[in-house]
């Protein structure tokens, strides 16, 4: 970003959602690049939920449980009742997977609360701009994250499918369900727009809702900053505090819900694979 000159609005909301890449993209889909700051961030909640859980689990009781290890438990229970509801059969893998996807995602989606120039201003300070000039903190607002996680998903569902009814089984559902084997290609057709379904439902579904999240806290940045500016004195920083504050607070039914509306489409998914049509 050109540091002679304050940033324009375009300037500014495209350096703050541009990830930091290997090389420059110039493809819509491009495999060659990572996008460094989501995977670093992805791997960073991922090892700090292991890391929560493994310490509650280690500290557990059965007496008198502290609050930490309360909500705990409460989380586990409504998880475990979610997944007796949809996977009728052995859930011993599925469940505390569906646990880790919910706690993964909303510790994911939790980032969007740090302010969107905490970052920006640190390497500024501390002179790592330089070999930092992007750096996007949200994962889930990256699309590559949400579609990776979705895959997995669907695999995972292809798989139970494949291990509980047999690959004969498998093959004669997406062959013969729902027209009857007469009607097979119309058959193989609607199971692969079923899945695409699916896979299009969990990606798109998280990565929109985070992803306007987190342009409308960079929307409410832009305005504060402005009016500051344009109209001077602290009373200006202040209304900019508290809209980001009444958003922020808004935002979190939006964090835990895209988190547990993922975990509830994959045990759905995860469900159908273990009936037959």
């Amino acid at each position: 970003m050109d540091t002679q000159h304050a940033p324009t609005l375009a300037e500014y909301i495209t350096h703050h959602l541009k990830n930091l890449g290997t090389s420059h993209q110039e493809k819509i889909i491009d495999f060659s690049i990572i996008n460094v700051d989501t995977v670093f961030w992805s791997i960073f909640c991922g090892v700090v939920a292991c890391l929560v859980m493994f310490i509650v689990a280690k500290k557990a009781t059965s007496g008198v449980p502290g609050r930490v290890q309360s909500a705990v438990e409460m989380l586990v229970e409504m998880v475990d009742n979610q997944a007796k509801a949809q996977i009728h059969g052995d859930r011993r893998f599925i469940a505390p997977l569906a646990l880790t996807i919910f706690i993964w995602i909303a510790l994911m989606n939790c980032l969007d609360f740090i302010p969107v120039d905490l970052f920006s201003q640190i390497f500024a300070w501390t002179g790592l701009d330089v070999h930092l000039p992007y750096h996007r903190l949200v994962p889930t607002s990256d699309l590559n994250a949400p579609v990776g996680i979705a895959l997995c998903v669907i695999v995972m569902s292809i798989y139970y499918g494949l291990k509980i009814k047999g690959v004969k089984g498998f093959f004669h559902e997406l062959f013969c369900a729902p027209f009857g084997p007469q009607m097979f290609p119309a058959n193989i057709l609607l199971n692969i727009i079923e899945y695409l379904a699916r896979f299009i439902s969990l990606s798109m579904r998280l990565w929109g809702n985070m992803y306007a999240g987190e342009l409308i806290f960079l929307m409410i940045a832009i305005l504060g900053s402005y009016a500051a500016l344009s109209l001077g004195g602290s009373l200006f920083f202040i209304g900019h505090v508290i809209a980001g504050s009444v958003w922020a607070i808004f935002h979190i039914l939006v964090v835990f819900l895209q988190a547990f509306i993922f975990m509830m489409l994959t045990l759905v998914y995860l469900g159908l694979a273990h009936e037959s049509h």
